[in-house]
């Protein structure tokens, strides 16, 4: 059974409006359909929209469906970002959110090492915007709170879960890379001796978040 225009119609108008990805199966009661049903018709609305080659896309992201603005313009959607009065991230806000996504669970002090600056300010301001939180604890001595990043983490970068994380290899030069890369991460020693690890991480993270919601 297929969603008929109507309901189609008013599953755009929600989407429209969420401010976080909503689950088929709310979707589902709120249209009084089979979930099925919700499921095939965003599937069915995704493909359109990709076909007929809007600006906007429907993915499925962080448990829920959401509109994002296409990869395809992420180089314009980043132009406004950067040039707007407001940026959402700083540099540095950007640089300890890409540490803490590729190396997580981390605590504050190895962020700390990796980047070589004290981020205790960087890093509040990540936890009030909901991108990171405390996952647990170190198991050595004090148990140093260690974090990791959260849902709407996912969310603002389109991801399903954190295995969707752009490969890091790829990003750096020479027959070695994959192998420096892992054992960088691997090894805060290893990450804070290489300055070029923080800014390479960044970058990555920064491309990604040039494709925003709508």
């Amino acid at each position: 059974m297929s969603m008929s225009a109507e309901s189609e119609r008013h599953l755009e108008a929600i989407l429209m409006v969420a401010e976080e990805p909503v689950d088929a199966g709310v979707l589902a009661q709120v249209l009084e359909v089979a979930v099925d049903v919700v499921r095939d018709g965003l599937a069915s609305l995704a493909a359109r929209y990709e076909e007929r080659g809007h600006g906007f896309c429907l993915r499925e992201v962080a448990g829920g469906w959401r509109f994002y603005s296409h990869p395809d313009s992420a180089a314009y959607v980043q132009r406004f970002v950067l040039e707007s009065e407001n940026p959402r991230l700083s540099k540095a806000a950007l640089e300890t959110l890409a540490i803490v996504a590729y190396r997580q669970p981390i605590s504050r002090a190895q962020v700390a090492q990796i980047r070589g600056v004290n981020c205790d300010a960087v890093m509040r301001t990540l936890v009030l915007r909901g991108l990171i939180e405390v996952g647990g604890t170190d198991d050595g001595p004090g148990q140093a709170a260690l974090y990791v990043t959260t849902p709407v983490f996912l969310e603002r970068m389109g991801l399903r879960d954190i295995g969707e994380l752009p490969p890091l290899a790829p990003f750096v030069p020479g027959p070695d890379a994959a192998a420096r890369w892992d054992e960088a991460l691997a090894d805060t020693e290893a990450a804070a001796a290489d300055p070029d690890i923080a800014a390479r991480v960044r970058a990555k993270i920064a491309e990604a978040a040039a494709v925003t919601p709508t």
